[in-house]
């Protein structure tokens, strides 16, 4: 299983490509309910990113708490 790794504001995002779906699948770990399915690898990734930065800032005009960034080994 294939990944790719990155952040976005700290948050650590990552795709690993799904057998079973057969698409890359963009995951964050601060936010384990959110994932972005495309056929390209570079697009699911940049989907993820995208996700996470539109909840980030949802959460910030609503008052709250924003995930820490999960440290990266």
């Amino acid at each position: 299983m294939r990944q790719r790794e990155g952040s976005r504001k700290n948050h650590s995002c990552r795709v690993i490509h799904s057998s079973e779906d057969r698409e890359w699948v963009g995951l964050c770990s601060e936010f384990p309910d959110l994932s972005w399915l495309d056929p390209v690898e570079v697009k699911a990734f940049k989907g993820i990113r995208a996700l996470v930065q539109e909840v980030v800032e949802d959460m910030v005009e609503q008052g709250e708490p924003v995930p820490e960034a999960v440290p990266r080994n």
